[in-house]
């Protein structure tokens, strides 16, 4: 059962891994105009593209890209952002001694697991197998553009949700896309940090 559990959880952050290098070169974001292009210069001028590292690409993965390939790097990058923006505000949270109430399965409460990498390998199966049918459910049936009704990228609105999106004017909205864009990147690298300096013993948080 320990060996499920710590397969389940090395397998969730190797995906949050795998998701932080697919952001570098998701840093040049897609356009929404139909086009096809092999020129990197094409997209200087989207969302996402800014000082001081402007149109970065270091591995190159943008090469040749059409839209469809901006598309797919623009979605992974904001759906890892969104994941890791969770991440850290949970991280944090459970350091500040804040659990949820219950169980997470019989016998085994939020409360007990505590807190970073520990509690991820403390999970019992049960758990983690709830985990995994929880992120399952919202990957196949909310996550995603299911009503075709999407008018950018990561617009998972899907005709239910709204907030307020379309009484905004397309200025306002562009700059809270850029915000979440923003937010996202700097989560992921601090997803990333907080894993490492905890495995090095060396925390981020002032007296932790």
């Amino acid at each position: 059962s320990n060996l499920l559990t710590s397969i389940i959880i090395i397998t969730m952050k190797t995906a949050i891994f795998a998701s932080l290098l697919a952001a570098v070169s998701a840093f040049a974001p897609a356009s929404q105009k139909v086009a096809q292009t092999t020129s990197l210069s094409a997209f200087e001028e989207e969302l996402g593209v800014q000082p001081p590292l402007g149109l970065w690409d270091p591995f190159g993965l943008l090469n040749g890209a059409d839209q469809e390939r901006f598309e797919r790097l623009r979605y992974v990058e904001i759906k890892h952002g969104r994941i890791c923006m969770l991440g850290v505000v949970g991280y944090l949270v459970n350091k500040a001694g804040i659990y949820l109430p219950g169980d997470i399965s019989y016998g085994t409460s939020f409360e007990s697991l505590g807190s970073g990498w520990d509690a991820s390998f403390a999970v019992p199966v049960a758990g983690a197998l709830q985990v995994l049918a929880f992120v399952g459910a919202l990957e196949l049936a909310f996550m995603k553009d299911a009503t075709g009704e999407n008018e950018f990228v990561g617009d998972f609105r899907n005709g239910f949700i709204d907030f307020g999106w379309d009484s905004f004017d397309a200025e306002t909205q562009m700059a809270k896309r850029a915000i979440e864009l923003n937010q996202g990147r700097a989560a992921q690298m601090g997803m990333l940090a907080l894993m490492v300096h905890e495995q090095l013993g060396v925390s981020l948080i002032p007296s932790v």
